[in-house]
Parts: C-alpha cells; structure tokens; sequence
C-alpha cells in the first residue's frame, strides 16, 4: 500500500522590503504552508502574496504564530503569562484567518513558530494556553507539533485533532527534542541525509539522535524551514526520494483525514 506524508514549510516570512527565502519554489514543493502572522515575521501583504499564492497551488494554509520579537526573528525565549500567549496566538491565528477569507480561502493548522514551539514542546501550561486559543478560534483548526511532544498530548487533551511533525533539517536529541540552534550541529544541509532521514521516520517510525539512539516517533507532517539557504534545494530531493519510494504527498487536512 502506498504511505501518505504531508510535506510543510515556515513561509511568508519576509517583512516590508527585507525578502526572506524563495516561498514560491517552496510552494511547488511543500503541501502545506506555515504563514507568519506579523510578530516574528510576516506583514499584511507579505500575507496575502503568501495566502494567494499558496491558494493557487493547492497548498493548505496553516497560521504560524510567534513570540512579538521581530529582531530575533522569533528564536528568542520570552516569559508570558498563560493568559496573554493564549491571547497572543489566538490574535496572530486570527489575523491570518481574515487574510485568508478575503482571498477565498481558509486556515487549517496552526503551528508555532521557534522559540515559542520549543517551550510549548515541553512546557504543559504554555502548550495547553496556544491549544486553547486554537479551539476558541475554532475547534476544527489541526494543531500541529513536535511529535512525541507535552504540546502533542496538551492539544489532545483539550479535543483538538493533532498532527505530529518531525524536521528533515534539523538534528534530535536522545529524548526525542530537537538540538538547540546555539549548537552547531542543530541544522542538516546535506539533502540526501535530511531525505535519509524522513524515509527512516516514514518507513521505520523512528528518529536517530546525534548519538544514534534511535527513538520511536509517529508522524504526519514533515517539515523543511524555508528561510535557510539550502532549503529548496533540501525539499526538492526529499519530495523526489518519497516519491520514489512511493510515498504520496499530501495537504494536512488530507493527511488527518487519511486519503
């Protein structure tokens, strides 16, 4: 039987006249589109370039809220009250959703971006404050997160559906975490090691640390940063070794509903 992946990427995440990555060369690739909402990255027309374009390639449009740090580009931990990160991410789900209708279209995951999502993969309260503001926005939204992660258990346990993401660019550690970006072993630029990798989470259910330790994983979405140099480059060869060994792919919603 042929598998199912659904294939995402960070898009949309240039500001004003500052251009961050090639979001249309990714968009022929990826299924799915994580679009900043405006607070690491992203304006209302760097939107709606992102939204239309993604529309016409028939890639499903997910909302990719951040911490309010534009000069770190998101990747900077911050202290919040459980009461304004629900807030704060259900504004940014909220900011795209309009985008998105005004263009024909609607929101379907949310995924948090950077520093955000790594505490939320970790942190019990501060993931069960982004699933709620994903269910008060609406309750059919997917919640995409690190797989095996608290922020995947905290999504169900509030009735969300969960997608569980792995990264094709990114380094794990022995529990499963992803390697902080202050290492400098955090990223893969290599693409046929990143596509050696996925294979071995399609096919294997399994992510190897940098120690080797193998460790059991279930995936849906896999995703490729497209703000790195070599991201195109790394997306293309990993859709074309899925493809050749038969792996299907597919938009999130799809991959949720197994078809």
């Amino acid at each position: 039987m042929t598998a199912i992946i659904n294939l995402n990427s960070d898009l949309g995440e240039a500001f004003g006249a500052w251009p961050m990555g090639d979001d249309e060369a990714m968009l022929d690739i990826v299924a799915s589109a994580n679009i900043a909402c405006g607070y690491h990255a992203g304006d209302p027309l760097v939107m709606t370039r992102t939204v239309r374009s993604a529309l016409a390639k028939g890639v499903s449009l997910g909302a990719h809220p951040a911490y309010p740090d534009l000069q770190g580009f998101g990747r900077r931990p911050m202290r919040l009250s459980d009461a304004e990160a629900e807030a704060m991410v259900a504004y940014q789900i909220g900011a795209l959703c309009g985008i998105a209708a005004a263009n024909g279209g609607t929101v379907t995951h949310v995924k948090a971006h950077g520093a955000l999502y790594n505490a939320a993969a970790t942190d019990e309260s501060l993931a069960l404050a982004i699933g709620r503001a994903i269910r008060g926005v609406d309750r059919n939204l997917i919640y995409l997160a690190l797989a095996g992660s608290v922020m995947a258990k905290a999504g169900r346990s509030l009735g969300l559906t969960v997608a569980e993401e792995a990264f094709a660019d990114r380094n794990y550690t022995d529990d499963g975490t992803l390697v902080p970006r202050t290492r400098p072993d955090a990223m893969i630029h290599v693409p046929d090691q990143a596509a050696d990798n996925v294979l071995r989470m399609v096919q294997d259910g399994v992510v190897v640390s940098t120690t080797g330790k193998r460790v059991p994983v279930t995936v849906h979405s896999v995703c490729v940063h497209g703000d790195e140099p070599s991201a195109v480059a790394l997306a293309t060869t990993l859709r074309k070794r899925l493809e050749a060994d038969r792996v299907r792919i597919v938009t999130l919603p799809d991959m949720m509903n197994g078809r």
